[in-house]
């Protein structure tokens, strides 16, 4: 690298002095024209390998890109009379090429990270039927319906609990070191919690002094984080995609993407049965822990081609930034827990107040929740009924979602792309809502409504979930800033998505307690007045929801 330097202020009469990581040059005023121009355009926008210090004054470092080297080479087979046009087409050249490596590596990142997001997609495919049996078994979970709304009464506070630690990871660590983190802390209690059940099914374990077996308190704890987890990992694997793809590439490429999610979940949805009958349920839940630690080869290396590229998303940090994090430092031995959460809580308060879009997508979430919710509570309580038995259940369930997920796939690679050129985002999150409603009315006029009756109107809220409102849901973040992607991001998918599952559940749980047992009708007809909801609230949120050149329009003017 020197030695290009070198030799290019010498074709060009420059005297050169080098001291520690500074080059000094002194030259005519035409010479200074010449390669201080050049340098100027090719250089400076690359601040990670060569930086203009002061007029004649670059600091270098080891790592020089190939468009900085082609600078360099060109001047130095000069002969001091190269013509401008020469000059300008060569540097043309070096900057198209340039720019075509890192939209490939963009590309590339984005793939692998797609990847890691499919193999967690395929452990929850795993987990997701595994608990529910698990949970309705009379040996190793509960019969009383209650139980279920309860559960999921418990989400809410897990998800917040599991944000506030995200808030702080995220801020020691950044986006990288985040997700490496909390995919090893739930791999590592997903394979702990199943080798505990196995060893208590095998000893029929009870609690102390009480005949009450240990499987059922471990059943109830494994249901909640299920519930908890699965948006924790999903929101960053989206967050990183968001921040690397352009809104128009987004509109291209994210139906696709979640297409490879489904994929990998009809692929553990249909490989329940097969593992449940070889491995038993604890022995399939445990694979769910090995498939998040094969997703983080793949994270990891999205995560390295960013870095190496110089698109790594990371935290915009102004001259005002970097003092409060300096007297920061100087205090952290005196800071507590409690002051941590209040600044995270204030820090989303604030975020909402700032970027609107947030708190209508946060309220749409909530109803679309609350309906899921509802839906989900019926056809657990339908199809533990239906089904007794304990594997043939889970092997329904996988198979249940498995077509969920086939379906969404289709919808993910064969329809939504060609539908998104011709439509704007916000007129599909008007029309997705009137589907489910039209299923639920349909629910909710039996009388005794049947368990294909209720997977129907279930099939149809988790399609539309997975395919339109999935895709919908991340383009809306494209455009924001980095505050909006990770953090804001988190709290919607972590704590909103399961706040409305929360909410609905202990709503339940407490009339059930004071009214008495609701039958399938009654929760059929609560789910088609959520499913109103959720139209009403997906309504309003359209009217945030930019167009797609305004969101283009938007994200040009922030990069540049």
């Amino acid at each position: 690298m020197i030695e290009l330097i070198k030799d290019a202020t010498t074709t060009y009469g420059m005297n050169l002095e080098i001291i520690g990581t500074n080059i000094f040059v002194d030259a005519s005023a035409a010479a200074t024209t010449v390669i201080v121009a050049a340098a100027a355009a090719a250089v400076a926008p690359m601040p990670s390998h060569i930086t203009l210090q002061a007029p004649h004054t670059y600091r270098y470092t080891h790592s020089v890109s190939t468009k900085t080297t082609a600078l360099l080479r060109s001047l130095r087979c000069g002969d001091g009379s190269r013509k401008n046009s020469e000059s300008k087409t060569s540097l043309k050249n070096d900057e198209i090429t340039t720019k075509n490596d890192t939209v490939a590596a963009r590309y590339k990142s984005v793939s692998c990270m797609a990847i890691g997001m499919a193999c967690h997609y395929l452990g929850y495919s795993l987990a997701r039927p595994t608990t529910v049996a698990l949970f309705t078994s009379k040996a190793t979970g509960y019969s009383s319906p209650v139980a279920y709304p309860l559960a999921m009464a418990f989400v809410s506070p897990v998800s917040l609990i599991s944000l506030l630690w995200y808030g702080k990871v995220l801020e020691q660590f950044g986006p990288k070191g985040a997700l490496k983190r909390t995919t090893l802390a739930c791999a590592t209690f997903i394979i702990g919690i199943s080798g505990a059940i196995a060893q208590a099914q095998q000893t029929n374990a009870m609690l102390w002094k009480t005949s009450i077996p240990i499987v059922k308190l471990l059943s109830f704890p494994l249901l909640v984080f299920r519930e908890s987890y699965v948006q924790l990992l999903t929101s960053q694997y989206w967050s990183f995609m968001a921040s690397v793809l352009t809104p128009n590439e987004s509109t291209k490429w994210f139906a696709p993407i979640a297409g490879l999610t489904s994929i990998s979940s009809v692929v553990g949805g249909n490989a329940v049965s097969f593992l449940s009958e070889r491995l038993q349920l604890p022995g399939t839940l445990a694979c769910t822990g090995l498939a998040l630690l094969l997703s983080l080869v793949a994270t990891g290396s999205a995560y390295s081609i960013a870095e190496q590229h110089g698109f790594s998303p990371t935290k915009p940090k102004s001259k005002k930034n970097l003092e409060a994090n300096s007297t920061s430092k100087r205090k952290k031995n005196n800071e507590n827990y409690h002051e941590k959460e209040a600044s995270i809580i204030d820090t989303a308060r604030s975020l909402f107040a700032r970027v609107p879009v947030l708190r209508v997508l946060f309220i749409e979430v909530l109803a679309a929740q609350s309906l899921a919710t509802l839906l989900n509570v019926c056809f657990v309580e339908s199809v533990s009924k239906t089904i007794p038995d304990d594997q043939i259940r889970a092997g329904w369930v996988g198979k249940f979602y498995a077509l969920i997920n086939l379906i969404t796939m289709t919808l993910q690679f064969g329809v939504l792309p060609f539908v998104m050129q011709y439509i704007e985002p916000k007129d599909l999150w008007r029309f997705t809502p009137l589907i489910s409603l039209a299923f639920t009315t349909f629910q909710a006029v039996q009388k005794s409504p049947t368990l294909y009756a209720i997977s129907a109107s279930l099939l149809v809220m988790k399609v539309s979930e997975y395919s339109a409102r999935r895709m919908l849901d991340e383009m809306v973040f494209v455009p924001l800033d980095f505050e909006s992607r990770y953090l804001g991001k988190e709290i919607i998918g972590v704590f909103g998505y399961r706040f409305g599952k929360s909410a609905i559940s202990l709503s339940l749980s407490i009339l059930t307690y004071a009214i008495g047992q609701f039958n399938l009708q009654s929760l059929s007809i609560f789910a088609d007045f959520a499913a109103v909801l959720w139209a009403k609230a997906a309504w309003n949120l359209s009217s945030f929801v930019p167009t797609r050149q305004e969101a283009q329009e938007t994200f040009d003017r922030k990069s540049s």
